[in-house]
């Protein structure tokens, strides 16, 4: 089985198989189409493009489409119009550089958008961030094409088996639960990753859109398994956004497989669905 392991999109990529393509190539162009930090990459462009309507490339509209579904599938909770937000919470750089800001900034609105083929429509001043979408999307492109078997895209997972244990951390870096991920995708959503100072609080990247600030939740962490490593990723942050609901609303949804959250003191919960790993 071989094995790589790279940066790309802001955060460490695996990729496993017996036969491995160019995943770093192929990674490398999607951050040139994704990427929020490089000023000549595609959603950039898009971004500071004017006017309502702009032709976008097969990939951002394939993935744009996605994000589109997904938006409808959580209700509006996974949306990539909080861009704006994002970047006035002080997300707007590599997170290595990121600074302390002395006051909460004031959003006022999230924006609108939608896409037609590849044509994306948007309100005045929407900022669209893929972030997770993005990364999920690539991971799952790589195993679709058959670059590799298994890849990592900073926990967004996309296996076409065999079956494999996956550790979920607890608030103090123990183990939680290991559960067992076969065919289709795995992501989870935790507000503790990236966190920075503001005021005299703290600020995450994940920024709930009903309020347009970072998110506010029992739950520390929320796991969730799915056909695909996207829709695994949307239904993770969703999870977590819903907070102690959390779990009932994952339960309805038919494209969650099974969904498992840890809480910050440490209590493990799931839906039905999961293999447990020995």
């Amino acid at each position: 089985m071989k094995r790589i392991d790279f940066p790309a999109m802001g955060t460490r990529i695996v990729a496993t198989g017996n036969e491995i393509g160019d995943v770093v190539g192929f990674f490398a162009d999607a951050e040139a189409v994704f990427s929020r930090f490089d000023s000549t990459s595609e959603l950039n462009a898009l971004n500071t493009t004017p006017g309502r309507a702009v032709e976008v490339s097969s990939a951002l509209a394939s993935c744009l489409a996605d994000a589109q579904e997904l938006r409808r599938r959580t209700g509006g909770l996974v949306d990539p119009a909080v861009g704006a937000a994002v970047a006035a919470w002080g997300y707007d750089r590599a997170f290595a550089a990121l600074p302390q800001l002395t006051a909460e900034p004031v959003v006022a609105e999230i924006g609108e958008w939608s896409i037609e083929e590849s044509t994306v429509f948007r309100s005045p001043g929407t900022v669209l961030d893929l972030g997770g979408i993005a990364k999920g999307w690539t991971a799952d492109r790589t195993v679709e094409l058959g670059l590799a078997s298994l890849v990592s895209a900073g926990g967004d997972l996309r296996s076409a088996g065999p079956p494999l244990p996956i550790a979920i951390a607890d608030p103090w870096g123990e183990i939680a639960a290991t559960v067992q991920l076969s065919h289709g995708g795995l992501a989870t959503s935790s507000s503790s990753r990236r966190r920075w100072k503001v005021a005299d609080g703290d600020a995450h990247h994940i920024i709930d859109p009903r309020r347009l600030r970072p998110a506010a939740s029992p739950i520390f962490s929320a796991t969730v398994t799915a056909a695909t490593a996207t829709e695994a990723e949307a239904g993770a942050k969703a999870v977590l956004l819903h907070g102690e609901h959390g779990l009932v609303w994952a339960e309805e949804q038919d494209w969650i497989e099974a969904a498992l959250v840890v809480w910050h003191d440490g209590n493990v919960y799931a839906t039905t669905g999961w293999t447990m790993a020995a």
